[in-house]
């Protein structure tokens, strides 16, 4: 399977959703002091901790400054947090300095900024406290790039996460709605190196749009003439291989030789991939975009992270 994040040299590997659970489910008790959760974007990590922790986490993603941080552990003290592809912290020295002082292994830590004084006082946040809040950190990409950062997740629990492209299918039809998408993209995962929940949603969007969303799943998984062949392959428009090998020809990909050694060159169909009727309702036309948005914000979060 192709990666296209650099997972470290050291780690729990899983592959499986039910075993990721079982881990976040650990964390959401308060058995882990830090998790490290590290895998390919359209997974649903972050989706997978949303649901097992309680709605008192304080969630912080984006572009969360170490001074920023800061604050929010304060303003939620002794709550547990969770710091979604949040990469520049651990890349910067104050935020990899404040979060090894917050990942301790002890069950009090204590946390401290002595700069920006003035800005502290105003918004009534002490220099200095201390808070029982266990961390869970959700990365697409991640690099021990310093001695700080080895540290760090020698602290806690690094979990690299990499399911493959029939057990991420298999998920996907807990929440996805369109059949006829689904089952294609199930024809075609013997094709997919980075399995990603979005494939399903982007294509759904072309279809609403008209479009031609079979050639944008092939496109994720294939490049250059062996993509043209899927293509043609997956074109309702030719039903037989001598109407491809036609349309091969004419649109300039080459002889029928060609044609057919393309083919040899794509990967082997799955031998089984499980039926699968979707029972999830698609969202209404009014309410698709707030959806889609809360789809791909999710997943890293409903792929819902990633």
């Amino acid at each position: 399977m192709s990666k296209t994040w650099p997972p470290p040299r050291l780690g729990m590997r899983l592959t499986r959703y039910a075993d990721l659970e079982k881990i976040v489910d650990a964390y959401a008790r308060g058995g882990l002091n830090l998790l490290i959760l590290l895998g390919g974007h359209g997974l649903g990590k972050s989706r997978v901790l949303r649901e097992a922790t309680a709605s008192q986490t304080c969630w912080l993603e984006g572009n969360t400054s170490p001074f920023g941080l800061y604050c929010q552990l304060w303003r939620n003290q002794n709550r547990p947090v969770v710091l979604d592809d949040i990469d520049g912290l651990y890349a910067s020295r104050d935020g990899i300095r404040l979060l090894k002082c917050l990942t301790q292994t002890e069950p009090q830590k204590s946390v401290c900024w002595y700069t920006d004084a003035a800005t502290l006082a105003r918004e009534q946040i002490p220099q200095q406290f201390e808070t029982t809040s266990h961390v869970a950190i959700i990365a697409n990409e991640w690099q021990t790039l310093n001695r700080n950062v080895a540290a760090l997740e020698d602290r806690g629990h690094v979990v690299i996460f990499e399911p493959s492209p029939q057990e991420v299918h298999t998920r996907t039809a807990g929440w996805f709605w369109d059949q006829e998408i689904f089952d294609f993209v199930g024809e075609c995962l013997h094709l997919i190196g980075a399995p990603s929940m979005r494939h399903y949603v982007a294509a759904w969007e072309l279809k609403q749009a008209g479009m031609e969303w079979r050639s944008l799943v092939l496109s994720r998984c294939l490049s250059g003439a062996e993509l043209f062949v899927a293509q043609l392959k997956a074109n309702p428009n030719y039903a037989t291989e001598a109407e491809r090998v036609r349309a091969f020809i004419a649109k300039g990909g080459g002889s029928r030789s060609t044609y057919f050694n393309l083919c040899k060159k794509l990967p082997a169909p799955l031998t089984h991939v499980p039926s699968v009727q979707l029972k999830s309702q698609a969202p209404k036309r009014r309410a698709a975009n707030q959806e889609m948005l809360r789809i791909l914000r999710t997943s890293r979060g409903h792929f819902g992270d990633n």
